[in-house]
């Protein structure tokens, strides 16, 4: 068979990987929110939510959101505001 017709992707990168906290630390909500956020803005939500267990505008984590809305318009990260923005309205918080 040519070369042509071998899948490239085989062996490429796998899913991104998330880097959470024990599930009992009291930090763990605050970081699956960071990485929902983090998977929305690289274009890949899936993983985020398979890697948290936590879908895309779960509730439970509105109030880490917010934080981290508040958080990223003091400091001018448009782009993580609009990302908490879009959870929130999932949320029905927003």
């Amino acid at each position: 068979m040519s070369r042509a017709f071998v899948n490239e992707d085989a062996g490429g990168p796998g899913e991104p990987e998330f880097s959470l906290p024990d599930p009992d630390s009291p930090g763990y909500e605050e970081a699956v929110a960071w990485a929902l956020i983090q998977g929305a803005d690289e274009g890949d939500s899936r993983s985020a939510e398979k890697a948290t267990g936590y879908l895309w505008g779960d509730p439970l984590l509105t109030e880490q959101v917010e934080a981290i809305l508040a958080q990223a318009e003091e400091q001018g990260e448009a782009r993580v505001a609009q990302l908490a923005r879009r959870f929130l309205r999932a949320a029905n918080r927003g």
